[in-house]
């Protein structure tokens, strides 16, 4: 049975930082994308950033800079660290796992993801 459990959120500052957890099971990473979509109150999901299974990543432009991804294949396990938080931040953060590579923005859309999280909240604010 494949699943997603994310942990990690919470609220952190404004120039906070949190790092994410994307623990996968029931499937290999190697051969899947993984990507973190958030979604804020009232807005629709949007990507966030994905780490492909052949190497490489990818990030929206709010994030670039601030935010990094990465995967452990032994623990299949994928990461999100993310520095300098801002309120607009605020979302609850999903991880999702695709089979096969990525090589574009493309990518961050979340209909091409076929597994998902349950999410976890991340708040930034004083």
């Amino acid at each position: 049975q494949v699943q997603l459990v994310e942990s990690g959120g919470g609220l952190a500052q404004p120039g906070g930082s949190l790092r994410l957890s994307c623990a996968a099971s029931g499937f290999t990473l190697d051969y899947y994308t993984i990507g973190w979509f958030r979604q804020a109150p009232g807005k629709e999901r949007e990507g966030v950033s994905y780490t492909s299974s052949i190497g490489g990543s990818y990030y929206a432009d709010s994030v670039k800079g601030r935010f990094t991804i990465s995967r452990d294949n032994a623990k299949n396990t994928v990461y999100l660290q993310m520095n300098s938080l801002k309120p607009e931040d605020t979302a609850v953060y999903y991880c999702a796992a695709r089979s096969g590579a990525c090589f574009s923005a493309g990518c961050l859309t979340p209909g091409l993801y076929a597994y998902w999280g349950q999410g976890t909240q991340v708040t930034v604010s004083s």
